[in-house]
């Protein structure tokens, strides 16, 4: 009775975490107009698909970080469920605090607000059991991270970052006054930083490789591919490939910098 009562507690705990970390990762685009509006004009086809790759991403990062030292798939997936559920709480109380949510709000309108919001606040949600404890609770897990593992990482670190970005104005703006040159060098910018963060700079929890070119190829180039691909997918999730294609490449440059940069961060916090 007393070790279930303690467990209870600790779950307890990782919960409470888990709302404050919602509030960390979420609160940026919660106070943001361009969100307000996805959230109201946003595609519901578009949303559904959205918030599916989002449960599928946070069920994947409970894997690694989730609230239980628990190995199990069902204890995994009820900690993928219950991010969720805080994010989506955490979103409605937020937006609610701030005015966005009243009873004139639209059944429609506040359920889109809701759901775009709740990404980035399940992602916080999930993480901060690793993030905001004191102790190396959950290191097990991230040992179980093989090579797909790590890529899966990459790529929702990519999600993470890219999706704060994507539906901002000044993301459109700096792709409208890139020049080609401009939009190579930040390629290059974008590979060179990727790689410096895993595997050159000595931060804390990068991978140790005796052969830099090898983890080049297998890590660096694959996770830029990784942001490229995420790029793709968050802008045409916000509608913002219906441009002429010079315009809509130069915007998956400029958006694949961020996600390169969640790329590598992924792998060092997660």
């Amino acid at each position: 009775m007393a070790v279930q009562i303690a467990q209870e507690e600790s779950y307890a705990r990782a919960l409470a975490r888990a709302a404050a970390g919602a509030v960390i990762f979420g609160l940026p685009l919660m106070m943001t107009m361009e969100m307000w509006q996805f959230g109201f004009h946003m595609d519901r086809l578009k949303l559904a698909l959205f918030l599916a790759v989002v449960a599928l991403t946070v069920f994947g990062l409970a894997r690694f970080a989730g609230f239980r030292d628990d190995t199990d798939f069902a204890d995994d997936l009820l900690d993928a469920l219950a991010a969720m559920a805080v994010g989506f709480v955490v979103s409605a109380a937020m937006l609610a605090l701030f005015g966005l949510l009243t009873t004139a709000t639209g059944l429609r309108e506040a359920v889109g607000m809701i759901s775009v919001q709740a990404a980035p606040a399940s992602f916080g949600a999930i993480l901060a059991n690793r993030q905001l404890q004191g102790g190396t609770e959950g290191q097990e897990k991230e040992d179980r991270a093989g090579y797909l593992g790590q890529l899966f990482l990459m790529a929702a670190g990519a999600l993470f970052f890219a999706f704060n970005v994507a539906p901002t104005e000044e993301m459109i703006l700096i792709g409208f006054k890139m020049t080609p040159w401009h939009a190579l060098l930040m390629v290059a910018v974008s590979l060179v930083a990727l790689h410096a963060l895993v595997f050159a700079v000595g931060f804390a929890g990068q991978e140790a490789h005796e052969r830099q070119a090898l983890a080049f190829f297998h890590f660096t180039l694959a996770g830029y591919g990784i942001a490229v691909l995420v790029s793709l997918y968050i802008l045409w999730t916000f509608g913002r490939l219906d441009a002429p294609l010079s315009d809509a490449v130069r915007s998956v440059v400029v958006l694949s910098f961020p996600a390169a940069l969640g790329a590598a961060a992924a792998r060092l916090v997660v």
